[in-house]
Parts: structure tokens; C-alpha cells; sequence
């Protein structure tokens, strides 16, 4: 119903739409805002004349088209906050408005100036008319005609209430409504022409003719064919640069068309700029353009893959020969926020500003992004990718715009997807789809927003694009791996000799994918090199060295369409041709015992990457090219990469990720306490020490007793996991005069963090990322040793989260374990959390200081350089209070 208190101002105007509805937009098409102005002035005056709120959206450089004064909310916004802030401040400042207010924008046409996006000017639209609807408002947005793409005019027209153009010919006003829903006349649609205080409908075919014609059109490809502002600026480029390379003056400085571009495409980021700018060319941006799928950010992980790759060819050469080339493909990150406004998942990202409702409806939008579409126009451009790639495997990997940035690793918080790329090519196209998909319902995981959250992240503009890379390796019968894959630091944060140096970096190796690097798996070793003592190795015989190499290898099997992991011993027999001899080294003994019972002679061969290490170029390439990118990112890296031999010797490196390293390795260490009383030592530990050297008070101890838990189901495992990650939340923790954060310190039998729960203690790091010490007692099984996983996600995580890491060893010399004393002191399990009292034989939460030692103090001395660390019970006539302790304590941060 046509409500008599919503009016344009001008009762002509009104008469022409047949009147205003609650919750109208009203879209004016201009040549020019100065034509646009006009309507404004009586619109605003018939919001005070009925009593309504007015709000004026000031976000362009045009002159305001809503002049200061009694009765008008000004709300100053910049594009330049994101546009998630940008479209929640619109919807926060409309809601505060309340129901029935009148909005005025400034020229829609700027922000897709500032966001170089046509894409989401449609997208901001899609989300702010709703809104004004749902309140049963009204809102004016002018838009320039002839400026824009069908990305944006479509869904602008297709969502909005009213849609009009606006024409000035010979001095006098013209409009012409292309849309007005639910309301007809028949004389509405046509061209009226302003006459004083009447819109008068040119009922002539030779004046509307004559109006029109003298107006420029695009013509009928307009809405395939117009070019927006993305589009126009890289075309702009483009021209430019080619001038450039025939040698010919341009017009145009192509420094500042460079950091537009970048900006546009590449970062926003200044110190990543700063360094993009030294590095890469105008063509190296017009490459990255000629290979995107959509508009906007190509995210964190695609510019580190191609700025380490510029910034290795630029210092010298002889890397053009070393690298293996890319052709990698670009999903901008435009196509994200697209495809969840398109969807119906907006919705959720606006709870995740809220912390107390971040983690709300999350399985709802996942489900959502599964089941979603994408428009015709992008699946069109994944099947011309996919044509590109023919049948390569390739690999689809998260690359949203804070991942593996300064400050945030984002390390395996999303997913990656291998596509094995067989079958029909829609076969493909359908596993290609679903594997964009899936990244993408990734960013609403429960462990990413935890991540988020934690590091304070919630309110950060987080889109995500995409990287589409081909796989590096090569066909063996029916098997695709890379020969050998790792992750490189240029420092090395685990010392377990004093002969090794931490600025010399490290790499962790694997035989095939490199899953097995990034990823901690529980069933398997790598190989870690100090890059200063290649040949060097935790193991101290040759037993260890075959026990603790690596078993498995993850390749892609083409007949099974997937990722797979197979036994090296079977990888060794189904691909004869590889040079096997690189990596492996024949066992002797093994040898013998496959000669003598008849086994096969692959089962003799042990991944020990011996003659890699020894007898090739490999270590001081590897040397090199982590203290180039360390040097040019003025800040410690961690990459990521495949090899491939093709003699002997000779080999080319994919250099598939760089990152900042959150980490660097301390160079001072804390003084172990000397002279303890025996009985004071509760827990000794010697040979695996990762973390900063540091002196802590420890105010609550979580201890998984190994003798209980050893005796759980796998679901009672499962149960105990949940409940720990409860427990370190808990926010009733000890904190004498509330200084630093409360010390937590988990000791638990195998593995934290396991996915296999017969190992360990099946936690997610999101559960635990509040502990400030983790200790592994090995006592599970005999066979299990610790891994520290250099270089993995989860060692990522415990970087990050400054975490010191300890493995116990009960039965190896220099390690002590007073179980005893754990297991008889108070638990306060039953007290914190009632409902889990069934669990205190398994889970004993002991506080200190508490009446099993009510004037002594927990403590932990630790030296990660000697490999050594410490908790005792400080037995002192007055405690000193924790700002004393902490002040006190020798500290040499990792974090810069």
C-alpha cells in the first residue's frame, strides 16, 4: 500500500512512480551527479516535513549533495577500511535510524573507483537494499551511466525497487523509469520531461527520438562488451607498457600506473608493496591479470609465490635455470564475496564481528557453500582453465588476504585441495567446482575463526582467493609425484647440537607430495637438516636412522582419480625409473634378510637423502635461497617446495609458497637452577626441547594420567580431548595480582594434537591454543618417539603461540618423571567443572600454589640450546608475587 508520509518531495514525481512503498530504492542512472542533485533537495525536505530520520552517506569526493543542518545524520565513511567494515558500518548506521528513515548516497559510481571492483559495487548493492526494504525505509544512490559492467548494473537492476535514467538535453531534464515493481500506468515507462512543477510524458516518437539519439549509447553488446573500472584500468596498462617496450614515450608515469595496479590486484599491504615495487614490473602485473579468474585480491599465498620467485631472478640469473616455471591461475577474491552474497552466507560474516557469537550458525553457512552455485559466467572461465591445464593434476590452495602475512601464518587453518584432473571434462569441472567449494566453506571451520579470534582478527577484512597450481612432478605408470618435496627456514628454531646454527636455516624433506611436510602425520618421520650440518642427525645409530625415516609417501594415483599414500617400498617397485639413488641408501642388513627370505629387493632401500645431502648442489642452493629471501624481507621466511632430478645431479626447484616466519630462534638461554633438592624435581626432561629458553611460573598443571587414559576407549579418548580444551578455557585460573596471563602446562602421555587417538591425545590446537607449556610423555607405546614437525602446520601453530614444547622420556638417561607426586596432588577437576567428575582419575587439574605445597612455587627452567629443561617445586620462606617472578626471569624472545 502506497503510504502518504514516503515522498520524492515532489508530488509530479510521486505521481509518476504511482506513489512510494515502504522499503523503496531508488536507483537515479546519470551522465553527470550534478543531474542527480536536483531531486535530492525536495527529497530531503519531505523527510523532515514527515517527521523522519535523514542519513546522508558521505563516502565520494564530489561535492555533498545534502547540505549540514537540523534534522541530517552525516555518516563520513572510507572505502579504505574493507568492505566488510565498510557495508557493516551502512547497516549498523541504518538500523540505529530505526524504521522509516530517509537515505541519501553518494555516487555509487566512486566505490567502484576505490575498490577497483564492478563486481562489488553489485555486491554491496545486493546487501544494502534488502536492508533498507527489510525497515521499511527508502535510500536514494545516483549511479553514472556508461561507467560500469553488467557485474554491477545487473544485480543493481535486478534487486532494486525503482530504476530511472536521468537526461539533460539542451539545458532541460529528462527521466525515464526502466523499473518501478508492483505499481503500473501506462504512460509510466515513458520519457517525461521536467516542466516547472509536472513530469510530463513525451508522447512523441519524434522528440523521444530526437532526446535519445543525441545522447551517446553503448549499443547492444553494451552489457557483454562495456568494460568497467577494473577492465579499463588494466587495458590502460596494458597500452602502456607496450609503448614502453618498443621504446616509445607515454604519457603516463609508469611507476604510479605500477602501485595502482598492485593495489588493485597484488596487495594492500605497504611493507609487502614497498617490496613488490622493487621487484616486479608492470608486465609481471599485467601477467598476474591475464591469468585471473574474476576481479580483485589474488591473497597472501599467491603474492609470497611470486614475489620469492621475483625477488630470487632479480638478485641473480642463475635462478631462471634453477626454478621450474609456474603457470599458475588466479580466483580473485571478488568471486568469494560474491558467491556469499549470491548465496545467502553474508549473514553469518556479519556475526563474526560479535565474539560472543562468532562460532553461531556456522554449520548452516558451511552447508550453504557446499550446496552453492556459481554465475555462468565464472563457471565458464573455470572450464577455459581447465582446458589450459588438459589433464595435469593440479592443486586448488587457500589464499586469503591475512594468510601468510606479517604477524599471521594462517598455517593449515584452510583447506587445500589436490584435483587428480581425470575423467570427461566435466567430470573435472565438477571435482574442480566442488574443490573451490570446499576451501571456501573452510573459512567458517571452527579452528580457523578460533585462530582469528585469538589473534584479535574477527573484525579484519578476510576474503578469500584462490591459487590454482599445476602439481610438480611426473607420471610413473599410474602414480604422479614430485621426486622430493620440504619446507625450508631461513632459521632454524630447533637445536638439538650445540654445532648447529640457528642462522643457517633448515629444511624438513620428504619423498613425493608434500603433504607429509606441511601436515603432521602420526604415522610416519621426515628428515630434518641443519643446513650448516647437512650430514648431522638426531638418531645416533643406524637402527634409529631406519626406524625413524620416513615409511609412507602421499603421491596422486590417476586410476583412483585422488591423493593417496602409499608404502615407499611399493612407490619403489611401481616406478623403477626414478633415481632412486638421490634419496635412498641401501641397508645392508635388509638386504641380506630380503635375499634370504625372498623378499623383494625394494624393502632393503631406507629415505635417507644421503647422497642429496652430500653429493649434489642441494644444500647451498637451499642455503642460498632461504638468506636471499630472508635479506630481501628484511624478516626471517618459511617456504615451501618441490624438486625434480633429470640427471644424476642436476635438478630444478618449484618454489610453491613463501611466508614471514613468525618465529627466530633465541640466542640467549635461561640458567638452569643447580643444587635442587631431589625430592623438589617433579618432572626432568633432556633431548627435545622446542621453544625460547625462558624461567616461568607455572600456575595450573593439566595432567592426562597415562596408566588411566592408556586403558580408554578410543570414544572415552575423544571425550577427554573435549573436555581438556574446556579445561585451559576455563577462565578460573589462579592469577596473584592478574599480571601476565596465567601459565597452563598440559602433560599428557603420546602425542598432543594426534589424529590418531591410540597415540595421543586427539586435541585441536583451537583447544589448547591458551597453554604456555605442552609436554609429550612417551610412554603410549615403545616404538613412539616424539616429532616435533619442523615446519608443519602444527609446529606453525606452537611458534606462533610462543608454546614450549617438551618430551619426556621415562626411561632414557637425564629424564625424571614423579608421577607420584601428580597423581597424589589435589585435583580440582570436580570443583571447576562438576558435570566431568566421572573423569578425575583420568584428568587431574592441580593448581599451585595449592595444600599439597602451599608456600612453594611451580617452576620451569628451560634452555632450548642444551636441550634440557626442568619443573621444580621452589621451596622459598615468602613467595615473591608473579610480577617479581616474571620480571625477574631471563627471557630471549623469538617474537620480533
Amino acid at each position: 500500500m502506497v503510504d502518504s508520509n514516503l515522498s520524492t518531495g515532489m508530488a509530479a514525481l510521486d505521481r509518476v512512480f504511482r506513489g512510494l512503498l515502504p522499503g523503496d530504492n531508488l536507483v537515479w542512472q546519470v551522465d553527470a551527479i550534478e543531474d542527480f542533485a536536483p531531486f535530492v533537495g525536495p527529497y530531503c525536505e519531505a523527510a523532515r516535513r514527515a517527521g523522519r530520520p535523514l542519513v546522508y552517506f558521505r563516502f565520494a569526493s564530489h561535492p555533498p549533495l545534502v547540505p549540514p543542518g537540523a534534522g541530517v545524520t552525516v555518516c563520513e565513511l572510507s572505502s579504505s577500511v574493507g568492505f566488510e567494515m565498510f557495508i557493516t558500518q551502512i547497516r549498523r548506521v541504518i538500523r540505529e535510524a530505526g524504521r522509516g528513515a530517509f537515505c541519501v548516497f553518494d555516487c555509487l559510481s566512486t566505490l567502484a573507483e576505490q575498490w577497483y571492483s564492478d563486481r562489488m559495487l553489485g555486491n554491496f548493492f545486493m546487501l544494502t537494499c534488502p536492508y533498507v526494504y527489510d525497515l521499511e525505509s527508502l535510500a536514494y544512490f545516483p549511479l553514472l551511466r556508461h561507467a560500469h559492467s553488467f557485474q554491477a548494473t545487473t544485480p543493481i537492476a535486478r534487486t532494486t525497487q525503482i530504476f530511472l535514467d536521468v537526461y539533460r538535453h539542451h539545458g532541460a531534464l529528462y527521466l525515464q523509469p526502466s523499473k518501478v515493481e508492483h505499481r503500473y500506468s501506462p504512460t509510466m515507462y515513458m520519457l517525461h520531461a521536467w516542466d516547472g512543477d509536472r513530469f510530463v510524458p513525451v508522447t512523441d516518437s519524434s522528440t523521444t527520438a530526437e532526446i535519445l539519439t543525441s545522447l551517446p549509447w553503448a549499443g547492444l553488446d553494451s552489457m557483454r562488451f562495456r568494460l568497467g573500472s577494473w577492465n579499463r584500468m588494466f587495458h590502460k596498462a596494458d597500452q602502456v607498457w607496450e609503448t614502453l617496450q618498443r621504446g616509445e614515450p607515454t604519457g603516463d608515469d609508469p611507476a604510479v600506473l605500477l602501485r595502482t595496479l598492485m593495489q588493485m590486484a597484488f596487495t594492500r599491504d605497504e611493507r609487502l608493496l614497498s617490496m613488490a615495487e622493487k621487484y616486479l614490473t608492470l608486465g609481471d602485473v599485467l601477467a598476474i591479470w591475464k591469468r585471473m579468474i574474476g576481479t580483485g585480491l589474488i591473497g597472501g599465498k599467491s603474492v609470497g609465490m611470486l614475489l620469492a620467485r621475483a625477488i630470487l631472478t632479480k638478485t641473480h640469473p642463475r635462478w631462471n635455470r634453477l626454478l621450474e616455471a609456474h603457470d599458475s591461475f588466479f580466483i580473485g577474491s571478488d568471486v568469494f564475496y560474491s558467491f556469499l552474497v549470491e548465496n545467502g552466507c553474508w549473514w553469518v560474516r556479519q556475526k563474526q564481528h560479535d565474539r560472543r557469537a562468532y562460532l553461531d550458525d556456522i554449520e548452516e553457512a558451511r552447508r550453504r557453500m557446499i550446496t552453492g552455485t556459481f554465475p555462468d559466467n565464472i563457471v565458464k572461465e573455470f572450464a577455459e582453465m581447465l582446458d589450459y591445464f588438459g589433464q595435469s593434476p593440479i592443486i586448488v590452495r587457500s589464499s586469503s588476504l591475512l594468510e601468510d602475512n606479517y604477524g599471521n601464518a594462517f598455517a593449515g587453518k584452510y583447506e587445500s585441495v589436490f584435483c587428480a584432473n581425470q575423467g570427461s571434462h566435466q567430470k573435472r569441472l565438477e571435482d574442480f567446482v566442488a574443490a573451490v567449494k570446499t576451501i571456501y566453506a573452510s573459512t567458517m571451520s571452527e579452528k580457523a575463526l578460533r585462530y582469528r579470534a585469538q589473534r584479535g582478527l574477527l573484525d579484519h577484512d578476510e576474503q578469500m582467493p584462490l591459487l590454482v597450481q599445476r602439481v610438480s612432478g611426473s607420471l610413473h605408470g599410474n602414480l604422479f609425484l614430485p621426486q622430493m618435496a620440504g619446507v625450508g627456514l631461513s632459521v632454524n628454531p630447533y637445536v638439538w647440537n650445540k654445532c648447529i646454527d640457528p642462522a643457517a636455516g633448515m629444511v624438513r624433506l620428504v619423498f613425493g607430495l608434500g603433504t607429509r611436510a606441511v601436515d603432521r602425520s602420526d604415522d610416519d618421520y621426515t628428515r630434518v637438516v641443519a643446513l650448516n650440518a647437512p650430514q648431522r642427525r638426531p638418531e645416533t645409530d643406524i637402527d634409529e636412522v631406519r626406524q625413524y625415516s620416513q615409511h609412507r609417501v602421499d603421491v596422486i594415483d590417476l586410476d583412483a582419480n585422488q591423493l593417496v599414500s602409499c608404502k615407499f617400498s611399493e612407490v619403489v617397485e611401481r616406478a623403477p625409473d626414478l633415481p632412486l639413488q638421490v634419496f635412498a641408501s641401501q641397508d645392508r642388513e635388509m638386504s641380506l634378510r630380503a635375499a634370504e627370505y625372498g623378499l623383494p629387493s625394494s624393502s632393503a632401500w631406507v629415505l635417507t637423502f644421503e647422497h642429496l645431502l652430500g653429493q649434489t648442489p642441494f644444500v647451498e642452493d637451499m642455503r642460498e635461497m632461504l638468506s636471499t629471501l630472508h635479506e630481501a624481507y628484511d624478516y626471517p621466511v618459511d617456504l615451501e617446495f618441490t624438486a625434480n632430478f633429470f640427471a644424476r645431479d642436476r635438478y630444478r626447484v618449484n618454489l610453491v609458497q613463501c611466508r614471514p616466519l613468525q618465529v627466530v630462534a633465541g640466542t640467549a638461554a635461561a640458567e638452569l637452577p643447580a643444587g635442587l633438592a631431589p625430592e623438589d624435581i617433579v618432572l626432568q626432561a633432556r633431548g627435545a626441547v622446542v621453544g625460547r629458553s625462558r624461567v616461568n611460573t607455572i600456575d595450573r598443571v593439566v595432567y592426562v594420567t597415562p596408566s588411566v587414559y592408556s586403558q580408554l576407549t578410543i570414544q572415552d579418548r575423544y571425550s577427554v580431548a573435549r573436555l581438556i580444551g574446556k579445561l585451559v578455557h576455563c577462565p578460573e585460573v589462579p592469577r596473584p595480582h592478574a599480571v601476565p596471563p596465567p601459565q597452563i602446562m598440559l602433560i599428557g602421555p603420546g602425542r598432543w594434537g594426534t589424529t590418531t587417538p591410540s597415540l595421543g591425545v586427539p586435541v585441536s590446537f583451537a583447544e589448547i591454543d591458551t597453554v604456555a607449556v605442552l609436554c609429550e610423555i612417551v610412554a603410549m607405546r615403545e616404538d613412539l618417539v616424539p616429532d616435533v614437525s619442523l615446519g608443519t602446520h602444527f609446529f606453525s601453530d606452537l611458534v606462533e603461540c610462543d608454546m614450549l614444547y617438551l618430551a619426556l622420556f621415562p626411561v632414557r638417561k637425564g629424564n625424571h618423571w614423579n608421577h607420584e607426586f601428580f597423581e597424589a596432588a589435589p585435583n580440582r577437576l570436580g570443583e571447576l567443572m562438576p558435570d566431568a567428575a566421572r573423569w578425575a582419575e583420568a584428568i587431574r587439574v592441580i593448581d599451585f600454589p595449592g595444600p599439597h605445597a602451599p608456600e612453594a612455587a611451580f617452576r620451569l627452567a628451560a634452555n632450548s640450546i642444551e636441550q634440557e629443561a626442568v619443573c621444580y617445586l621452589e621451596r622459598a620462606p615468602q613467595c615473591p608475587d608473579r610480577a617479581a617472578q616474571v620480571a625477574a626471569a631471563p627471557f630471549s624472545p623469538w617474537l620480533t
